[in-house]
Parts: C-alpha cells; structure tokens; sequence
C-alpha cells in the first residue's frame, strides 16, 4: 500500500503509470479516471530486476558475471594473497608474463595481483589452479567493539565521541 501521487488518497494500492514523459505511482481510479496506461515493462527487464545481483566490492565489483564466491561469507581473500602468488610463481621459475599464458590472463593482471589489487573471483580460482595455492582462507569474525551506557537510549554521536564515557 502507497500513497496516489496524484490525488493524494493515502494507503491504497498503486501502480506506475506514464503521465506525459514522468512516471507516476497512481491508484486505479485515478488511472480509470484519467485514461492512464500502465507503464509496461519488458518481460525480460522485469525478470532481471527481480534477480538479485552480485555486490562485492573492490576488484571484481558489480554487474561482473559469474557468481561471487565472497558472498558466501564463509571465505575471504587471504590478507596476504600478493605475497602468495608471488612466492609461488618464483618457486616454479616463472616470470609474469609464463604465469599469464598460463592462466588465460594478461600480465597486466598478474601485475595488479602482485600489487595487492584484488583480483576478480574468476582470477582468484585461475591462479589457485594453476599455482597449486589456497588464497581463499575461512572468514575471520569481525572484531567490533560496543559502546553501551547501560540505560538501553541507543549508542548517540555523543557517546561515540567521548568513547562511552558520562
């Protein structure tokens, strides 16, 4: 339930409608009353929308394809993964650009990879293969602290800021 935007009827039940170039959420009788159409929208945008999407940050990103293995939570990305291929590539005597034919990749990547970029998911299992490495270590807790006053109000920037002191 929503609210007409355009007669102002309040908890009914709306639809997005076109009216001129800006689309509207309007209740039915404003739709009936006015001639409105209902906003089509592509079976297969419709379908999309309702997918739900990978939202990873750093190096791989959104809207990459593929499914996300740091979704899972139950890994992560090892904090010294740079250092891991790096040690691995020289124990087998290869040079950026060998590890990169290898891999499918370009050297470019190796390179960002070795910097401590972190490389999209696809190329984190590329060079575990090919490396015969593990980069991906099970997920450490976060370690957060709370601040609480004890009186049950909530943590205010005040608290926050005076470190939980009165």
């Amino acid at each position: 339930m929503a609210d007409c935007e355009l007669c102002g009827a309040m908890k009914v039940g709306t639809r997005s409608v076109l009216m001129g170039k800006a689309e509207v959420q309007a209740c039915k009788r404003c739709t009936d009353k006015m001639g409105l159409d209902e906003k089509n929208v592509a079976p297969g945008l419709s379908q999309a929308r309702n997918t739900p999407t990978p939202t990873s940050g750093g190096y791989g990103g959104i809207g990459r394809k593929g499914k996300d293995i740091m979704l899972r939570g139950e890994k992560e990305l090892a904090a010294d993964f740079s250092k891991r291929v790096s040690t691995a590539r020289h124990a087998k005597g290869w040079d950026k650009s060998q590890l990169g034919r290898k891999m499918a990749e370009k050297v470019n990547v190796i390179s960002n990879v070795e910097s401590g970029k972190r490389p999209t998911d696809a190329v984190i299992r590329k060079l575990e293969r090919t490396l015969g490495i593990t980069l991906m270590v099970d997920a450490s807790p976060d370690q957060n602290r709370q601040i609480n006053s004890g009186d049950g109000r909530g943590l205010t920037l005040g608290d926050f800021l005076l470190g939980g002191k009165e």
